[in-house]
């Protein structure tokens, strides 16, 4: 004799009548406290998180043109990727995906290792970041001061695999924020990045900008980004600035969610060799290609300009800002621009303010540091031989 899904004896001798119901109830008392505790304590990390600054960029006033930069090396963990991070653990825990005792696992370039290891340190999980051997000594070094351990592969295009593999060994949670980002996060409000540009431009002259610059490591920045643009029914227009050696610029000019790239990105943070789930090829309007040494170029410019140092990622952006004030200018048009200050510099002092690092990597930053300091006196900008990046 057999039984139905639902448990009824089937067959020869069965008796008939109404079935039973099933009922079976996991309840752990010890882990929902232990959960209540868990969220409650990222929840706090927030609580008493103040807002970030929106710096100003200095531009010729007669421009009319006003460029901001998010400073998100403020958090925490001295980087855009603390908002992310917390978002990935609430969206975890409320899932029930991560447990106490048991490891949560990321694949990541760096910095959103770090902000992670802060917050499973906050609740008392394990942390292991599977990173490439390339990420610098200093992200490596901040990831074990918040209890994590580093994990190391020679091709980043083998991270996902890797910390799969590593979850499953250990019993543990894969994080795989390259799928969750674009999801973890409340585009909608709730005080994401882009509610609180929004909200700290409002006494500006030009409190809706015409342009946000964003760049992708992810894709769940720039996808919170349009998403609450579109939302709200601003007008603004968002671009996503790729560097070399990613996908994301190709897979979105050609349509193709298979793009890929045959190598890893020099700049830290952003750029995949892959179509990542979290990057909303829809969302977004524009996208540039940006040259490693044209992100060299505007990191040490922005220095020259403001005092501070900023990641590979910042100058990534900044470029982009920086060639669409430019045809605001050429066009006459005023209004405002606004781009992302990610990490703080100082964990690449050994890259991108090395020149020996610009040497070895063969990258000569003059003619792109001579167009930023040709754009900033004059208003023109003399672009590259490259059209892609012209």
């Amino acid at each position: 004799m057999s039984t139905t899904e639902q448990g009824r004896p089937t067959g020869e001798g069965a008796a008939s009548g109404p079935l039973p119901t099933l009922d079976v109830d996991h309840t752990d008392p010890g882990y929902r406290e232990w959960l209540k505790e868990a969220v409650r304590k990222v929840q706090a990390d927030n609580n008493r998180s103040a807002d970030t600054h929106l710096l100003l960029f200095p531009l010729p006033e007669h421009w009319g043109i006003d460029l901001y930069l998010k400073d998100e090396s403020t958090h925490p963990t001295g980087s855009l990727k603390h908002r992310l991070a917390r978002s990935l653990f609430l969206y975890g825990l409320c899932n029930g995906w991560i447990r106490p005792g048991r490891p949560v696992i990321e694949a990541s370039s760096g910095s959103t290792a770090v902000s992670e290891a802060y917050f499973a340190k906050l609740i008392g999980v394990p942390f292991i970041a599977v990173m490439p051997r390339t990420t610098s000594a200093e992200k490596c070094r901040l990831i074990e001061f918040h209890g994590g351990r580093c994990h190391f592969v020679d091709d980043s295009r083998t991270m996902y695999a890797e910390s799969a593999a590593l979850a499953s060994r250990t019993g543990g949670h894969y994080m795989d924020q390259f799928t969750y980002a674009e999801r973890a996060t409340d585009w909608r409000g709730n005080n994401n990045i882009a509610e609180s540009i929004y909200r700290q431009l409002a006494l500006e002259r030009y409190p809706e900008p015409a342009w946000i610059v964003a760049t992708a490591g992810t894709g769940g920045t720039s996808a919170t980004l349009a998403r609450y643009v579109h939302y709200m029914q601003h007008d603004t227009r968002i671009c996503v600035a790729d560097p070399e050696n990613s996908c994301f610029f190709e897979g979105w000019t050609t349509d193709n969610p298979d793009a890929t790239s045959d190598c890893g990105s020099r700049i830290e943070g952003i750029g995949r060799p892959r179509m990542e789930p979290s990057f909303v090829p829809g969302a977004i309007d524009r996208m540039m290609k940006v040259p490693d040494a044209a992100s060299v170029a505007a990191v040490r410019a922005l220095e020259s300009a403001i005092g501070r140092r900023a990641g590979g990622s910042t100058g990534t952006g900044l470029w982009s800002a920086l060639k669409i004030v430019a045809e605001m200018v050429a066009e006459g048009r005023t209004g405002s621009v606004v781009t992302l200050l990610c990490d703080p510099g100082d964990r690449y002092l050994d890259k991108y303010y090395s020149d020996d690092w610009l040497r070895q990597q063969s990258l000569d930053i003059t003619p792109y540091a001579t167009a930023i300091t040709r754009l900033l006196e004059t208003g023109e900008w003399s672009g590259t031989s490259s059209p892609a990046t012209d």
